[in-house]
C-alpha cells in the first residue's frame, strides 16, 4: 500500500469473533459475530503488537512478491495446464483423432460440449467444497485427477470412450477458475486483483503458443507405436499429474496456515487485504436470498454467458477454421502461436489499463468492439486466396473475449462481499460461462462448415446484449457508490468521483458482511 495511506494497526479478536476495540457498543460488537472463528483466532495472535503498524511501500512489495512466489506461480502454471489440457482436443482434431475414433456428424462438437455440461453440473458443488475444504489440497487433488484422466484419453477408440473422459475432465478442471478467484480475494488487494486474474487468464493465449509448438513437434514423429494424438494426450497428462503432486506440498491453504511465512508476515498479509472489505474466509453458508436478488450478480452472470458463447465455438473450431483458409496443417499450428500472443496482448493490456485507470466496465465495452469488427468481416468477406490473410486478421480480432472475461471477474470480486454471496455469485458466473461454452460448439454444424456463417451472425446478437448489459451495470454501480457516499457524508477525493479509501476505517473488513450490509464496501 502506498505510504500516503493511514496507518494500519492490529486489533485483538477473541475466539468468539467479537471485537475488543475500545469504545465498542453491544450493537457494534454484534456486527463482528459473522467473522470466521479460524480468522478470529488467527488475528488474536496479533495481541503481542497492538501498537500502530504501518505497511509502507517497501514492506508491501516484499509481501506481494512472497505471495507471488507461493500463490500466483501456482495459479498461473495450473491455469496454463488446465487450458492446454482442455484445448488438446483442438490440436488433436487435425492429427487424426476424428478418423481414428470414427467420429461422425456433431460428435466432435459434443466432445467440447460435454466438458461444459460437466462443469455446469459440478460448478456449485465445487464452489461449496472450495469454501469448506483446505483450498490448496482440494486444488492439488483435482489437478492430479484430471492429469490421470487426460492420459487415459489416449486409450479411447470411439466416441463413447472420449465422451466419458471429456466429462470427467470437465468435473475435475472446473475447480480452477472459482478457486483462483477465491484465492485472489484472500491474498491480493482490490487494485491488484485485475492484474492477478489477468495473469492466470492470459494462459488461454500462452497455451495456444506452447500448444502449437508441442503439436508442431509431435506432428513430425513418424513410425511410433502410438498415434501422434495419443502421444500428445499421454505426455500432457503425465506432466499435469506430477505438477499436482508439487502443488500439494508447495501451496498454502490460507494466510492462517501458511507456515512457510513468519507469523508477523502472515498477519501483515491479512492486513493488506483489509481494505477489500470482502473478508478472507468464512465456512458458514448463509444469506442465500440477497445473492439471487442482486442485479449486480445477474449482470456479471449475463456478461459471462454472452462472452463465453462465441468463445466456446472459436476455441474448439479455431484450427479447423484457419485450416479452411488454405493453410497447411503445420502452418495452422504455427499460426496458433500468433493467436495465443494476440490473446495475451488483449489480456495484459486490459489488466494494466484497469489497474491504472480503475474503469473496468468502460474497458470491457471497448474490448468487445474488436470482436464485433472481426465478426462483421468474417460474415461479409468470402474465402479466396487473396482474402485469406485479411480473414486471418479478422479472426485474430475476435480474441478480445479474454480481456472482457478478466474485467468481468474483477468487477465481481471487487463488488460482491460476504463469502456465501461470493460463492453463489462465482457459481452463477461460471455456470453461465459453462453454458455459453457448451452452446457455442453446437452452433457450428457440419452443414455450415467450414466458415460457419450462421453461427457468427448469432455472435453479433450476443455481442449486442453484452454491450447493453455492460452499460446497465456501469450505471448501477455508479449510482450505488454515490448513494453510499451520501449516506456516509463523504466527499470524493478525485475528480472522477472515485474514493481513495482514506476516510474508511475498514472496521468491518473481516466480518463476513455482504456488500449491501457493509457501509464501507464500494
Amino acid at each position: 500500500m502506498a505510504a500516503k495511506e493511514p496507518a494500519i494497526h492490529y486489533e485483538e479478536y477473541p475466539k468468539d469473533g467479537q471485537s475488543l476495540r475500545s469504545g465498542s457498543t453491544q450493537d457494534h460488537a454484534a456486527m463482528h459475530r459473522g467473522i470466521d472463528a479460524e480468522v478470529a483466532e488467527f488475528l488474536a495472535q496479533a495481541s503481542f503488537n497492538t501498537q500502530e503498524k504501518v505497511i509502507d511501500e517497501a514492506t508491501n512489495q516484499r509481501l506481494r512478491w512472497m505471495i507471488h512466489k507461493r500463490i500466483l506461480t501456482v495459479m498461473v502454471v495450473t491455469y496454463f495446464a488446465q487450458t492446454l489440457d482442455k484445448g488438446t482436443i483442438n490440436f488433436a482434431s487435425i492429427m487424426g483423432i476424428r478418423e481414428d475414433t470414427h467420429l461422425q456428424g456433431q460428435q466432435y462438437a459434443w466432445l467440447t460440449t460435454c466438458v461444459y455440461i460437466a462443469i455446469l453440473a459440478w460448478e456449485f458443488p465445487t464452489n461449496r467444497l472450495i469454501q469448506r475444504l483446505p483450498v490448496a489440497k482440494y486444488l492439488a487433488f483435482n489437478i492430479m485427477a484430471w492429469g490421470a484422466v487426460l492420459a487415459c484419453t489416449a486409450a479411447c477408440t470411439n466416441f463413447s470412450g472420449l465422451a466419458v473422459v471429456r466429462t470427467l475432465l470437465g468435473i475435475f478442471e472446473c475447480v480452477c477458475q472459482p478457486a483462483f478467484v477465491f484465492l485472489s480475494t484472500m491474498w491480493y488487494t482490490r487494485e491488484e486483483q485485475a492484474l492477478v486474474i489477468g495473469s492466470f487468464y492470459s494462459m488461454n493465449g500462452f497455451q495456444q503458443c506452447v500448444g502449437g509448438l508441442i503439436a508442431y513437434g509431435i506432428a513430425h514423429i513418424q513410425g511410433a507405436a502410438l498415434k501422434n494424438w495419443q502421444i500428445l494426450f499421454t505426455l500432457l497428462g503425465c506432466v499435469t499429474f506430477v505438477w499436482g503432486i508439487f502443488v500439494l506440498f508447495w501451496m498454502p491453504d490460507s494466510p492462517m496456515h501458511a507456515k512457510c511465512f513468519s507469523l508477523e508476515d502472515r498477519l501483515l498479509m491479512a492486513e493488506r487485504v483489509r481494505k477489500n472489505e470482502t473478508g478472507i474466509q468464512n465456512k458458514e453458508f448463509k444469506r442465500i436470498v440477497e445473492a439471487f436478488k442482486d442485479p449486480t450478480v445477474w449482470a456479471v452472470t449475463l456478461i459471462s454467458f454472452t462472452n463465453a458463447l462465441p468463445t466456446g465455438g472459436l476455441g474448439a473450431f479455431s484450427n479447423i477454421i484457419i485450416n479452411a483458409f488454405g493453410f497447411t496443417q503445420l502452418q495452422t499450428y504455427l499460426l496458433a502461436i500468433a493467436q495465443g500472443a494476440i490473446i495475451m496482448i488483449f489480456l495484459f493490456s486490459a489488466a494494466y489499463l484497469s489497474k491504472r485507470y480503475g474503469q473496468k466496465l468502460f474497458l470491457a465495452f471497448i474490448y468487445t468492439l474488436p470482436n464485433i469488427a472481426g465478426t462483421i468481416v468474417f460474415i461479409c468477406v468470402p474465402t479466396t486466396p487473396h482474402t485469406k490473410v485479411g480473414l486471418l486478421m479478422a479472426f485474430y480480432c475476435m480474441q478480445g473475449f479474454g480481456a472482457v472475461a478478466v474485467l468481468n471477474l474483477a468487477v465481481m470480486t471487487g463488488n460482491v462481499g460476504g463469502r456465501t454471496k461470493q460463492v453463489i455469485a462465482s457459481s452463477l458466473v461460471f455456470v453461465a460461462w459453462a453454458v455459453g461454452n457448451a452452446i457455442g460448439p453446437q452452433g457450428k454444424s457440419d452443414n455450415d462448415a467450414p466458415r460457419y456463417i450462421k453461427a457468427f451472425i448469432a455472435h453479433m446478437v450476443v455481442y449486442g446484449v453484452q454491450l447493453v448489459t455492460i452499460v446497465f451495470l456501469r450505471l448501477r454501480l455508479t449510482r450505488h457508490n454515490i448513494l453510499k457516499r451520501r449516506a456516509q457524508e463523504k466527499t470524493p477525493s478525485k475528480s472522477s468521483g472515485e474514493d481513495t479509501g482514506e476516510n474508511l476505517t475498514h472496521q468491518h473488513a473481516f466480518d463476513d458482511l455482504t456488500d449491501q450490509e457493509n457501509p464501507e464496501c464500494e
